[in-house]
């Protein structure tokens, strides 16, 4: 069996890394490069136009795809100090250890068949063998920091439950764990303005809701809405053409010297307005 990869020494401010990155499907590069770095406790949100590469990178940080090439390091928050570790072709072992630290909730949210008591207890179960009292006690507290009224949803199943509903389930459920790295998927994209102004918020609060210990939380976003930007003003990564063609803050997105910004920025609202295909 092969040692785990020796942690990086890097500082240990951060907790996400790539080093010229690249995915190609066949003969199409889709990321071409990409020397990234995410800091704990930032809220960064990863921008771009359709097949930019977006959520290709995503796939990439959580080692839900293989690379062609380069390398991504994480926060390793199992271990003392949690240091930088290389996870792009780490063992199995390895890769479950970082991610009990990690949540997604994803563009559909993801939710399987059942309630959504079920839904938010598997993972505890599962990965974190806590008893069934710890669980509930969890469940409940996490839909209510969802601003969901928890006797209304905790027994009702997942067809039930409306688009914005279904969302804030899939936070709690991502909350429930308590992770010291949330990651969100398009997590607007196909609902009403109203709803999406709750979830900009719900967002801002969980990034904010320390961990157990006391430590806050980071934050990686792949959106197409302007709004969010607006009201979370996060760091911005924009990705053209599979290269960073923008990293910075959001008072700066759009007014730098990328041109390819600017016209992103007009596009979006007609890209947010998108519902995902089915």
């Amino acid at each position: 069996m092969s040692p785990d990869p020796a942690p990086s020494q890097s500082a240990p401010a951060v907790e996400l890394r790539t080093e010229r990155l690249t995915k190609s499907f066949g003969d199409r590069p889709v990321l071409r490069g990409i020397d990234l770095e995410v800091g704990r406790e930032e809220i960064v949100a990863i921008v771009g136009a359709s097949g930019s590469g977006k959520t290709v990178m995503l796939d990439c940080l959580l080692r839900l795809l293989e690379v062609t090439s380069g390398r991504v390091l994480a926060a390793d928050h199992s271990r003392r100090g949690s240091p930088l570790t290389e996870i792009t072709d780490a063992r199995e072992a390895v890769l479950q250890r970082i991610r009990l630290h990690w949540a997604v909730v994803f563009q559909r949210n993801a939710l399987f068949s059942g309630t959504v008591y079920d839904n938010i207890a598997l993972l505890l179960r599962e990965h974190q063998e806590l008893p069934e009292k710890e669980i509930m006690r969890r469940a409940r507290e996490s839909l209510s920091a969802c601003a969901l009224d928890v006797e209304d949803v905790l027994r009702k199943d997942r067809d039930e439950l409306s688009g914005g509903m279904a969302k804030r389930v899939a936070i709690a459920r991502a909350i429930a764990i308590d992770p010291a790295v949330l990651f969100y998927d398009e997590p607007t994209t196909g609902l009403d303005p109203v709803v999406s102004g709750h979830i900009h918020e719900l967002i801002w609060d969980m990034h904010n809701r320390p961990r157990a210990g006391g430590e806050q939380r980071t934050t990686v976003i792949v959106t197409h809405d302007k709004d969010l930007l607006r009201r979370l003003r996060p760091r911005v990564v924009m990705l053209h053409k599979g290269e960073v063609c923008y990293d910075g803050s959001y008072a700066r997105f759009g007014k730098a010297d990328c041109p390819a910004a600017q016209e992103y920025l007009r596009e979006m609202p007609v890209l947010h307005g998108r519902r995902p295909a089915e």
